[in-house]
């Protein structure tokens, strides 16, 4: 593995305002359909296809299914076709859609906030094993996601989830996704201020709305009043953090504009303080700014990223004040530095109202339906009717009692799970990779179980806060550019002159403290079966180089090319 030279991260550019061509933006009059995609979001709302799943699609079979639906608009319901079994990352941009596609799909539940009572799990889990063949995901949005889902059951799956009160509406699309939430909202005894009713007024009010189901292209929310900052704001499109203000008390900092994939962008703040009963008005005025605005000719510049790039923040800002809100915001101050190292609220902690919660860690957010059903009865015979999941693949039982604590927590270990797991368990995510997904190039879930228990074996006594994220393809689902260490599938040659799976390398990635993106080096890439050897390596001249107390991304930020390599 040669390292010769730094590659600095790619951010999204600034170009100029006023672009010499048509982006498609509504609000300067431009309402043509310049691609496919805006095409079929013209000619029919998406949110209108659940009725031709439920009394066409579901009757006749996956073959009745029309392409614009099956690759377009099922997706607002949480549909997306799943990878067919045996077809190699080389093949990945090379077959049409439906040669990569198999018959089954893959089904996302909508988790705002990542809350659940143990009832929801349990039908979750039920879901799994009946219709999912166990199968069942924690993402890194506190979503679950299920595989194998025939179209034949979509409806019985929709009537069981929205009995229990849960849903796949918008879910995945051009739209609103699943807003992302502090997991310990209105529990933790540090929490700055409680984001849940905002949470729910914006889902009242305009999940599953048409004033806001046709955007150019997916719009990710987070929202969190917690002093750890628990919901990555630094890449979400719009996020609520948590303030104090001196004059106006306990509110929320808005930023706009973050976001991943391969043109990154850390979110910027808009300087403005927005108390809790005003956050769904602004978070709808920046969401009709993007439906308004956004670039909808390139579906490569259709994020909101790329407006604030262009405009910046002190235009976007008056925009959202002049046009949408109609009134000036109020100023405010930036978050503190988050109180933790750790944002994911693993372990034992004490509630505001004396109990406890506990975190635990499933390895990359991999379950199954079976394990789902008993994680609920476990948190019910402890007292707890609410679980929570998080952004980083992980769970909490919330409400347990003291005394059922050590009970409890030896209850997870029987199924697997550590409620004080080692640094790989605890900072290891990963996408969905190949097995399922269609634009995946590499191996993932498995690779990275299997990373986790050879470095817990090979360095048992490593005890530094460390994220290492892998991903499948350079779409970013798992963060890559933050991570500690990030690894971005690929094909690549080995030593022999083969054709394997690998990983280009990204180091020093953070969120928090120091925000970043990774460090690239170039020609630094290592194959899967590398993978363990790489990993111990560089740790271990982490080790060796150090200053006191100094993170991993700041080592990497420092260290010489051949440190890293």
């Amino acid at each position: 593995m040669a390292a010769t030279s730094d590659q600095p991260a790619t951010t999204a550019p600034r170009r100029k305002a006023g672009r010499h061509r048509g982006e498609g933006q509504w609000a300067l009059g431009h309402f043509t359909p310049l691609n496919a995609n805006e095409q079929l979001k013209k000619d029919d709302d998406s949110l209108n296809v659940r009725t031709r799943i439920e009394t066409i699609y579901a009757k006749r079979g996956f073959d009745s299914i029309d392409p614009s639906d099956l690759r377009g608009r099922m997706r607002w319901w949480g549909l997306y076709t799943q990878r067919k079994a045996g077809i190699d990352g080389g093949k990945t941009a090379v077959l049409e859609p439906e040669e990569l596609e198999d018959k089954f799909f893959m089904l996302r539940v909508r988790i705002d906030g990542g809350r659940l009572t143990t009832r929801q799990l349990q039908v979750i889990g039920e879901i799994s094993q009946q219709y999912a063949r166990g199968t069942a995901d924690i993402t890194d949005r506190q979503n679950f996601q299920l595989h194998w889902i025939r179209i034949e059951d979509v409806p019985a799956i929709w009537k069981k989830l929205e009995a229990v009160g849960l849903s796949t509406t918008e879910a995945c699309g051009d739209c609103p996704r699943t807003m992302i939430g502090s997991p310990v909202a209105g529990i933790a005894a540090d929490e700055i201020i409680d984001g849940t009713p905002a949470l729910d007024e914006i889902h009242e009010r305009y999940i599953g709305n048409k004033e806001f189901s046709n955007l150019p292209r997916k719009f990710k929310t987070a929202i969190s009043g917690s002093p750890v900052q628990d919901v990555v704001h630094e890449i979400n499109d719009i996020a609520f953090v948590g303030v104090e203000h001196p004059e106006h008390g306990p509110g929320f900092d808005l930023w706009v504009g973050g976001g991943l994939s391969t043109n990154p962008r850390m979110a910027e703040r808009l300087g403005a303080w927005v108390p809790l009963d005003e956050v769904a008005d602004v978070w709808a005025g920046v969401v009709g700014i993007f439906r308004d605005y956004g670039y909808r000719r390139l579906r490569n510049r259709a994020r909101l990223k790329f407006l604030i790039a262009d405009w910046g923040v002190a235009k976007f800002r008056q925009v959202l004040e002049d046009e949408y809100l109609k009134r000036p915001l109020v100023d405010g101050p930036a978050p503190a530095e988050p109180s933790s190292r750790w944002r994911d609220h693993i372990g034992v902690h004490q509630q505001r109202d004396g109990r406890f919660y506990v975190g635990f860690a499933p390895r990359v957010g991999r379950v199954d339906g079976s394990t789902l059903t008993k994680i609920a009865e476990l948190a019910e015979e402890h007292g707890s009717g609410r679980v929570r999941t998080t952004v980083e693949q992980k769970m909490i039982i919330l409400d347990v009692e003291q005394d059922r604590v050590e009970s409890l927590s030896a209850g997870l270990e029987a199924l697997g799970f550590q409620v004080q797991p080692s640094p790989f368990r605890r900072g290891t995510m990963a996408c969905t990779g190949i097995e399922f997904c269609k634009l995946a190039i590499v191996e993932t879930k498995g690779r990275a179980a299997a990373l986790i228990d050879e470095l817990e074996r090979r360095l048992p006594d490593f005890g530094e806060p460390l994220t290492i994220n892998v991903n499948g393809c350079p779409n970013a689902c798992a963060r890559i550019q933050t991570a500690d260490i990030g690894l971005k599938g690929q094909l690549m040659l080995d030593d022999e002159g083969n054709q394997v799976e690998g990983y280009q390398v990204h180091l020093g990635g953070a969120l928090g403290l120091d925000a970043a993106f990774g460090r690239k080096v170039r020609g630094l890439k290592v194959t899967s079966a590398e993978l363990p050897d790489y990993v111990e390596r560089v740790l271990g001249r982490f080790q060796a180089e150090r200053e006191d107390d100094e993170r991993f991304a700041t080592w990497a930020a420092r260290a010489s090319a051949e440190s890293l390599s």
